[in-house]
């Protein structure tokens, strides 16, 4: 290798290390507000309706430098999910199997492309969702803006099945009471940088 060549690939490895240095600069993490973000999980039986609040969510939001969100994981551990029935937490515990598979993760591997502003705008989130062991690509819609404080607010809905993860519907009272298969999660969450 010449003098003039080792040159040119050292200035293009410097140009190069530069323009990761300002991307990297540019981008932006923000992390979820527990105090101003819900989520729950809404469900149906033989004999009513339900509902399971969250009430922990470990989220974190990451924007590129044209502040476009190229990274979402969130983690839900399993046992704060309360509908404030003991037996029916425990249900569901057993249902995940919590002590082997402690947390619900949702890891984004692709969004809608969309210039985020101060108004609502709407994209599609997909990435892979583990739960009770399994892991299955979802995709599903969220209406997301920049509020007047900088933060990132987004609210949904994403709707499931048990099965799909190989989970079995918990029943009560000798099986005389059985969940339905089919699930929706909400969530409202905001995420401060």
């Amino acid at each position: 290798m010449t003098k003039t060549q080792f040159s040119k690939k050292f200035i293009g490895l410097c140009i190069s290390i530069m323009f990761f240095s300002i991307s990297a600069v540019n981008a932006q993490n923000f992390n979820v507000i527990p105090q101003s973000s819900t989520a729950n999980i809404h469900g149906t039986s033989n004999l009513h309706d339900w509902d399971i609040k969250v009430t922990k969510i470990n989220s974190e939001l990451g924007l590129n430098s044209s502040k476009q969100i190229n990274t979402l994981i969130v983690k839900i551990p399993v046992i704060s999910l309360k509908s404030g029935k003991g037996i029916m937490d425990g249900k569901t515990y057993d249902s995940f199997d919590a002590k082997k598979n402690p947390n619900i993760v949702f890891q984004l591997t692709e969004v809608s492309p969309v210039k985020i502003t101060d108004k609502d705008s709407e994209i599609t989130l997909t990435g892979n969702l583990t739960m009770a062991g399994e892991t299955k690509k979802i995709s599903f819609k969220s209406i997301v803006k920049i509020t007047t404080a900088g933060d990132y607010h987004l609210k949904g809905s994403a709707s499931l099945k048990m099965t799909d993860f190989k989970m079995i519907p918990p029943t009560a009272f000798f099986g005389s009471m059985k969940t339905g298969d089919a699930v929706t999660v909400k969530f409202d969450v905001t995420f401060k940088g």
